[in-house]
C-alpha cells in the first residue's frame, strides 16, 4: 500500500532545503518499513499455507485474503489554480461489515470543493466514519448459513438474496450522503457548528463538494457519487464508467432542476441559476432544493479481468478522456513498463512513497503512484486551470 499526496504551497511557506530533504527521507525510511513489514507477515502466512494440512485450506486462504492491502497511489496538486480545495480520503480495511461476511473493506474517495475548501475538508473528515457507521449497521441473513457463507439454493433465490444485497448496499450509501449533506449545511467555514460562531449565516450556506466514494470489497466495486467527479474501471482493456457526470444540461438533470422551479443558464458553460456548474453536491444550502445531494450509485462485479480503477476530480476529466487515462495507467502498471516509469524522475515530484522490488530489492516509486503521477502531468500539460486529484488502485495486485 502507498501514498503520497503533494500540495502546491506559497513561496513564503517553504521550509530550508535541508529539513524538506531530511522530512523526505524520513518518510521513505517509514514506508519501506511498513512496507517490509506487509512483506514479510504476508510471506508468514504462505509459509504457514504450505506446511498447514490440507484439511485447512480455507482457513489459511482467508487469512491471506485479510492480510492483503489494495495496492494504489495518489497525487493531489493545486496546479495553475491558486487555491486548494480538493481533497482526497484512503482507508484501507475500513470495517468488517456482515453485509460484506465479515471480510474487509476498503474506502477511496475524491471531493471537488467550491466556494471554498471547507465542505471538501469536512467531508474528508467524516464521510468514511459515516459509512462504516451505516455499513455496520446492515444486517443480511437471508441465503446465508451459520458459518456466514451464501448458502446453496436454486437460481431465484440466488438472484433474490444478491437483489437484497445490492438494495442493503444502496441503502447504506444514500443515507452516508444525506447525512453527510446535513453536517456540511449546519457546519460553518470556521469549523463551527450551526451559528454559534458568529459568523455572517452566508458562511454556512455558501460552499459544496462533490463526492466520488468507491468501496472495494473482494467481490464488488460499490460506487455512489454526486457531481462531477469520476470513477473508471479498466477492463481488458476498455473503459468501464462507474459513476456519470452531473452536468445540469444533461437531459434528466435539466428536466429535474426545472421541475424544481430552478433555470440552467449558459454562463461559460451551463451552470444552476448561472453559478453552479453541476447539478448535484454537498452542501450548497443557498441553492437547495434545486442542486441535490442523492448520490447514484453503481453496483459493479469484480472480475478477473479488472486491471484498474482511476478516480479523479474534474481537473483530470475536464482534459484527458476516461479512454486515455485507462491507457496510460495501463501502461504504467504493466509488469516490464520501464518507459513509463523512467519517465518521471522520482526526485521531481518531492519522493513518493517506496516500495520494495522483490527481485531486486531495489526502492523505487509504486507503479500506482507513478500512474497517479503522470496522469496528473498530462492534465497539467494540457492546460487543466483546476485542481488535480487522482487516486489510481492497481486491481491486478490488490
Amino acid at each position: 500500500m502507498t501514498e503520497y499526496c503533494r500540495r502546491m504551497l506559497n513561496d513564503d511557506e517553504y521550509d530550508s532545503p535541508e529539513k524538506c530533504r531530511e522530512r523526505r527521507r524520513r518518510r521513505i525510511e517509514m514506508r519501506r518499513v511498513a512496507a517490509l513489514s506487509a512483506e514479510q507477515e504476508t510471506k508468514r502466512l504462505r509459509a504457514e499455507e504450505a506446511s498447514t494440512s490440507s484439511s485447512a485450506p480455507d482457513e489459511v486462504a482467508e487469512q491471506l485474503e485479510a492480510a492483503r492491502e489494495p495496492v494504489f497511489g495518489i497525487m493531489s496538486v493545486a496546479g495553475r489554480s491558486r487555491y486548494m480545495e480538493d481533497a482526497v480520503s484512503v482507508w484501507t480495511s475500513l470495517c468488517l461489515p456482515e453485509i460484506c461476511r465479515r471480510r474487509p473493506v476498503h474506502f477511496f474517495a475524491v471531493y471537488d470543493g467550491h466556494g471554498g475548501p471547507h465542505v471538501a475538508e469536512l467531508c474528508r473528515e467524516r464521510m468514511h466514519v459515516i459509512v462504516e457507521e451505516e455499513l455496520v449497521r446492515l444486517s443480511c441473513t437471508r441465503g446465508v448459513d451459520a458459518s456466514g457463507e451464501v448458502s446453496g439454493g436454486s437460481k431465484e433465490e440466488d438472484e433474490d438474496v444478491v437483489e437484497e444485497e445490492e438494495g442493503l448496499w444502496r441503502r447504506a450509501m444514500e443515507r452516508s450522503f444525506q447525512r453527510m449533506d446535513e453536517a456540511a449545511m449546519n457546519t460553518c467555514a470556521c469549523g463551527s457548528a450551526g451559528y454559534q460562531c458568529g459568523c455572517q449565516p452566508m458562511e454556512v450556506a455558501l460552499g459544496g463538494s462533490t463526492a466520488v466514494v468507491v468501496v472495494l470489497t473482494p467481490d464488488h466495486i460499490v460506487v455512489a457519487n454526486c457531481g462531477d467527479s469520476r470513477a473508471v474501471l479498466s477492463r481488458s482493456g476498455r473503459a468501464v464508467p462507474l459513476s456519470h457526470d452531473h452536468k445540469p444540461d444533461r437531459s434528466d438533470e435539466l428536466e429535474r432542476i426545472e421541475a424544481a422551479g430552478g433555470r440552467v443558464i449558459f454562463l461559460n458553460g451551463a451552470r444552476v441559476e448561472g453559478i453552479l456548474a453541476m447539478s448535484r453536491a454537498i452542501g450548497d444550502k443557498y441553492l437547495k432544493p434545486i442542486v441535490i445531494s442523492d448520490p447514484e450509485i453503481t453496483f459493479s462485479k469484480r472480475e478477473p479481468e479488472d486491471e484498474c480503477l482511476i478516480i479523479a476530480s474534474d481537473g483530470l476529466w475536464d482534459v484527458l478522456s476516461s479512454e486515455l487515462a485507462c491507457d496510460v495507467a495501463r501502461e504504467c502498471l504493466g509488469e516490464g513498463s520501464t518507459s513509463a516509469t523512467s519517465a518521471i524522475d522520482p526526485s521531481t515530484i518531492g519522493g513518493p512513497p517506496q516500495v520494495e522490488e522483490e527481485r531486486s530489492g531495489a526502492l523505487y516509486p509504486s507503479r500506482s503512484t507513478l500512474a497517479a503521477a503522470l496522469l496528473t502531468r498530462l492534465a497539467l500539460g494540457r492546460k487543466s486551470s483546476d485542481n488535480v486529484s487522482v487516486i489510481v488502485v492497481d486491481l491486478k495486485r490488490s
